[in-house]
Order: C-alpha cells, then structure tokens, then sequence
C-alpha cells in the first residue's frame, strides 16, 4: 500500500518583514505577515487533496526564538482546524531548542493532540507502514552534521524509513556542518526530507529541499511549494510531486536599455499582465540611457508601482549617457548649468569611488527630472 505525506519547511510564522519599505497608504508587511499564517491552511489542503494524513514540517516553522503568544497559539490553532492531519514540527535554526527552549514548552503544553513537538532523536510511528526519523537542531549553529544521528537510529524490520533535518547539504566551509548529500544510503533511508534552503532542490531521489510554503525573497523566482511524497514500499523510489502554495510570487526581472530607447515601454514589456496585487517586483536596469530616457523610465516605474504589493526599480548599474541638448535643457548657463557640469564630470571621474560616481549620477538625473517637471 502506497505511504503519501506532505513535506514542507521553512514557514518562518511571525517574521516581520522589516527590509521591505512600507508605503504610507499600504501594509504590506502585514499581509505578508498573514501569508505566511495562511500557509498552514494550505499545506492541510493539499494534504486533504492528495490523501495524505502528515505533514512533515523540517524546521524553522517560527521565525525567531521569541514569537509572541499569539503567533504561536494561533499557529497551533490553525493546524488544529486539520484534526485529519498530524503535523510534525522540527526545531531548527531560527527556533532551535536551546534559544527557543520557551517556545518548545509552550507548545509541548498547549499543542492539540494532532501537533507532534519532534524534541528529541525518538524515532516514531507514521501508521502502519513508515517510521519517522527526526533530528531537531539544539544549536543554532553546530560543528557537525546536524543529520549524523540518523545513522544509527533504529526502527523496525520491514517498515519504510524517513528522515527529517534542517541544515544545507554544503556550507561551503571547513567547519564540519554540512549535511552529507549521501546521507540516505548511509542511514538507510527510503527519503530524507530537509529545510533550510528556502528553495525548491532536488538533492538525489531520495533526499529533497521543499523550500518555505510561502516564499520571502526575490533569490527564487517563483511561488513557494510544498511536497506530495509517496513511498510504494521499503527501498522503492519515492514520487515526489510539487504543489504550489504561495500566494506572493516575489520576481526580479531584467531590463536592458540603450539611449533614446523608449524606456517606459520598454518597461512595460518585462511587467506581469495580471495578478500585479500579490506580486513583490524588482526591475534591475541595466545598459545605458540618456537623461530623458531615466526621467521617463523613474516617471513609468512611480506610475505602475500602486498596482503591485511592492515595486523596486535598481538603477545601480544602469549607465548615463550624457548630451549636451539634454543638459542644456537644465540651464544653458548660470548655476544650475555649473552644478549640472560638476555632477556630471563627478559622475564620469575615476578618481571617485564607484558609490561616488553613482551618486553624482543620480543626482543629475533627479535635477533633470525636476527642471522637466517644472517645465510642463
């Protein structure tokens, strides 16, 4: 008979979303807040859709190690609404058990009987057919293999294996932390299933990153998933299905530019058509572009930005191309000319750190936008 679950990570429940600017007349902040609230009830959806009776949360299901009571409660209290489901939550880096040791107790004590606070290395039952093999991070930051433990914890002959663990599979450092990527062959698990990483990876077809059900930065490119895994029987391989979960797609896109190009529609073509309002968009310019064409572009960008959840334009790398006609459209003479002049030789100076240069840019292209604007 074939075992199905719902492997997710990474909800980070209760982060506040401090780097992202909050517009006067907005909260986005707040609904990013609620979206992550609203991933528990998505995950007992598609638990519910798929059939399956767990979901396997692979740690970090609070953001810090202080969430207020009210962050946790109502946490708890959303996943007692999926009384056909049994949540099984890990401690990991940010809700680790020595810094969150609070957090542990209170839900140990005020968890319904469908929450599994998974505390300890004590393998246990997923029904009939599997045994659950947990391995909570204590430390947030350790000097071994935070899966290590898996090796030599038992279960019962015949019954299918799946491990549970938070940490990434390299650190990219000599300090000994990183979860060894054969570490299903090695502890003889039919899966393993890992958070940490905040996407979407398949390791090997035994051992998956699920990413976080509710995505929180531009590096991934799309909408968080959790997992449908299903395991036909001891040693058989897993099917692994993604399912979407997240209700904010967070996107960056590139828009290359040269001069005299029409840069508001060039601007329009790389923007979404549709569902603007749960999007969180960074436009990366690049290339180069004439005074008109930044004032046109920066006037384009402040135009589209209400329609979005949260609209970035970086202009860090795109370049001035600098004319004579546009700077005389500043002031043929006089002081606004002179500092038009010295912004823009600061601007093109290698004697100036990149910052300086990219500031005295700036400022020429805000001087333009507003002597243009005054003009009209």
């Amino acid at each position: 008979m074939t075992f199905r679950f719902i492997h997710s990570s990474d909800l980070h429940i209760g982060r506040r979303f401090a780097n992202i600017p909050e517009p006067p007349d907005g909260n986005i902040r707040g609904r990013l807040m609620e979206a992550r609230h609203g991933s528990i009830g998505r995950l007992a959806m598609a638990a519910r859709d798929r059939g399956a009776k767990h979901v396997l949360l692979a740690g970090d299901t609070f953001d810090t190690a202080t969430p207020s009571t009210p962050v946790i409660r109502q946490a708890l209290a959303a996943m007692a609404d999926a009384p056909d489901v049994t949540w099984w939550l890990l401690p990991g880096n940010h809700d680790n058990l020595r810094d969150a040791e609070p957090l542990w107790e209170a839900i140990c004590r005020d968890a319904p009987e469908n929450v599994m606070a998974l505390t300890d290395t004590q393998p246990h039952d997923l029904g009939e057919q599997a045994t659950l093999l947990p391995c909570p991070i204590r430390f947030r930051s350790g000097a071994s293999d935070p899966s290590e433990p898996l090796v030599t914890m038992a279960s019962d002959e015949g019954r299918m294996r799946v491990g549970l663990a938070h940490g990434g599979v390299t650190d990219f450092t000599e300090s000994g932390d990183a979860i060894a990527p054969d570490r299903d062959r090695s502890a003889r698990l039919d899966y393993l299933a890992l958070g940490d990483w905040h996407g979407r990876m398949a390791v090997s077809d035994r051992v998956h990153y699920s990413g976080t059900s509710e995505q929180d930065r531009f590096k991934h490119g799309r909408r968080g998933v959790c997992l449908c895994v299903e395991l036909d029987g001891r040693g058989a391989t897993p099917r692994v299905d993604e399912i979407e979960t997240g209700a904010f797609l967070w996107t960056e896109v590139e828009l290359p530019l040269h001069p005299r190009q029409d840069a508001a529609a060039a601007l329009a073509r790389v923007l979404p058509p549709a569902g603007r309002r749960d999007i969180m968009m960074r436009v990366m310019a690049t290339g180069w572009a004439g005074l008109p064409d930044r004032a046109d572009l920066e006037r384009a960008a402040h135009r589209c930005a209400p329609d979005f959840a949260h609209f970035e334009l970086v202009t860090d790398t795109l370049g001035t191309h600098y004319e004579s006609a546009d700077l005389d459209e500043i002031d043929r003479a006089g002081a606004l000319r002179l500092a038009a002049n010295m912004l823009k030789d600061d601007a093109e100076s290698e004697a100036l750190s990149q910052e300086n240069r990219e500031v005295a840019a700036d400022a020429v292209a805000r001087l333009y936008a507003y002597v243009r604007e005054a003009s009209e």
